[in-house]
């Protein structure tokens, strides 16, 4: 199975997916954004874009990745991975179905106040990334569009990432 961690920049998906490792047994975190590091590493390099995801070498592998890294393990991944572009959901999660992987796919929100409050007082990751901010309109017309319809709604705005784990981790084991 996979835990797919969805949500903007700076909502704590990396931070939840640690979490809920250590509560859904035989479970791993795989990071999908190492698979845009490696394209990002080829030389000369890949077409110019300004996110990996564009790349249309990015979603397969992450699909492969996945199967493959489950076929030697078993058990679960859990992925943290901002997706906000409608066709590329629908392509990997396409990919899952292919493989018959099931996929529990979440979205952590919490209100737009929060997000920019969290990504401001980041001084671990990222700190009051540009990057980070700039995603949060792209993600609020996913949200509209089609993402809340996609996926489980964690809202996190009151919660702390404890309990978004526990949320989660409760809701794929029962």
């Amino acid at each position: 199975m996979i835990i797919w961690l969805n949500g903007t920049h700076g909502v704590g998906k990396t931070t939840t997916g640690a979490l809920v490792q250590q509560l859904v047994p035989d479970s791993r975190v795989f990071d999908a954004e190492k698979v845009g590091e490696a394209l990002a590493d080829i030389t000369p390099g890949l077409p110019e874009t300004d996110n990996f995801q564009h790349w249309p070498p990015w979603r397969p592998l992450v699909v492969e990745t996945a199967r493959q890294v489950i076929d030697y393990t078993a058990g679960t991944l859990v992925m943290p991975m901002t997706v906000l572009v409608e066709d590329y959901w629908r392509e990997i999660s396409a990919g899952f179905v292919r493989h018959d992987i099931p996929v529990r796919h979440f979205v952590l929100h919490a209100s737009p106040e929060t997000l920019r409050q969290r990504i401001e007082d980041d001084t671990e990751l990222l700190g009051a990334s540009a990057f980070r901010l700039h995603h949060l309109e792209p993600y609020a017309e996913a949200a509209r569009t089609w993402l809340f319809a996609e996926a489980e709604v964690v809202d996190t705005t009151d919660l702390t990432p404890e309990q978004v784990a526990v949320q989660i981790a409760t809701a794929v084991t029962g």
